[in-house]
């Protein structure tokens, strides 16, 4: 049985579910690049969905999440 007490273990699980949240956002974009780059080399969306056996509606969907994604401030260090 755990002995932990419960508001300790929600905290520790909202910490998880965040880092969580972050790796999925984190990996999403690597995927909706990784997809641009693959229209880059290919010459369209519809050949990228045909080569990963896709819709080519679910990789244009992604590309247009990149398009909305804000860019980000470059970071300068002083």
């Amino acid at each position: 049985m755990d002995t932990t007490p419960w508001r300790q273990r929600v905290r520790a699980e909202d910490e998880l579910l965040e880092q969580l949240r972050l790796q999925v956002s984190q990996s999403a974009k690597r995927r909706e690049d990784a997809l641009a780059e693959g229209v880059a080399e290919l010459g369209s969306v519809y050949a990228v969905a045909k080569e990963l056996r896709r819709s080519w509606q679910a990789i244009d969907k992604a590309l247009k999440r990149r398009q909305n994604r804000p860019k980000q401030e470059p970071t300068t260090t002083e």
